[in-house]
């Protein structure tokens, strides 16, 4: 098992009474291989959240436990997969893939045979030895969602994935995670500011207050893709033009627009 759960999280930046309260009273439970997204307001707190699961911080109250356990610090079993694609400008695409692998060290065969996988699932196949700067944007995020699950973590982080690719490229990819996390599901914590993106993406979608963050509530969104065959449609668009996708984002929004400060998706 590999869920995440948050018990009355609470995050203050500075000394108690004058720092900013950035998370105050979090509870969200994510299920193992269940994908989650996070939507709210600019500064509400969700890349902290995902920080805390991450082990990269730690609240100062409360608890964020992973398959039962309070994350301490960082782990390979917990990847992560940034707006930026931080990959090694030196390395080419191989060895950005097998980095994390050599670090955890996964033998030399079980090593290649994993990077080979991944490598033909991301579309890279003839790409091995290409470096980062020879490859679009799309494509070295591709890399570095390989390279996070080629580790087969228990628990697969993005923030904000493809936040810094332009409009046809983040389709495509949102497209590919789609079908990548349905054939090898992960515990899949998502940060967004994109309504649509999440709800297409997600099992359930967490909306965040505005600071100090809290959630404000879950929308189920799993039984109705389920129920109507979501992922039969080859298209993101064929999706986004169906009645009951179309009433979910009008929900969010209406529930985002109440809070102030939300961001344009």
């Amino acid at each position: 098992m590999s869920g995440i759960r948050f018990d009355a999280v609470r995050r203050i930046y500075g000394h108690e009474g004058r720092g900013i309260v950035t998370l105050d009273g979090v509870d969200l439970a994510i299920a193992d291989r269940e994908f989650v997204a996070i939507v709210g307001p600019s500064g509400c707190g969700k890349t902290t959240c995902l920080r805390m699961v991450a082990g990269f911080d730690r609240p100062t109250s409360g608890s964020v436990k992973v398959d039962d356990v309070v994350v301490g610090g960082p782990s390979p079993e917990r990847a992560v997969v940034f707006q930026q694609f931080a990959l090694f400008p030196w390395k080419n695409v191989f060895d950005n893939i097998a980095f994390g692998l050599r670090n955890k060290g996964v033998a030399e065969a079980e090593r290649r045979e994993r990077i080979a996988h991944y490598i033909k699932l991301m579309g890279l196949a003839g790409y091995e030895t290409a470096f980062p700067h020879q490859l679009s944007g799309g494509m070295q995020q591709r890399v570095a969602i390989a390279r996070a699950y080629a580790l087969d973590p228990v628990v697969l982080l993005m923030d904000e994935p493809f936040g810094a690719l332009d409009a046809q490229t983040r389709v495509v990819m949102q497209e590919e995670l789609v079908r990548l996390s349905r054939v090898n599901p992960r515990t899949v914590l998502f940060i967004t500011h994109g309504v649509e993106e999440a709800i297409y993406l997600a099992d359930r979608v967490a909306i965040m207050t505005r600071r100090p963050g809290r959630i404000k509530e879950i929308v189920n969104v799993k039984p109705i893709r389920t129920s109507e065959n979501w992922d039969q449609h080859a298209k993101i668009e064929d999706v986004m033009d169906l009645p009951s996708f179309v009433h979910l984002r009008t929900h969010i929004w209406k529930s985002l627009r109440e809070e102030k400060g939300v961001e344009g998706a």
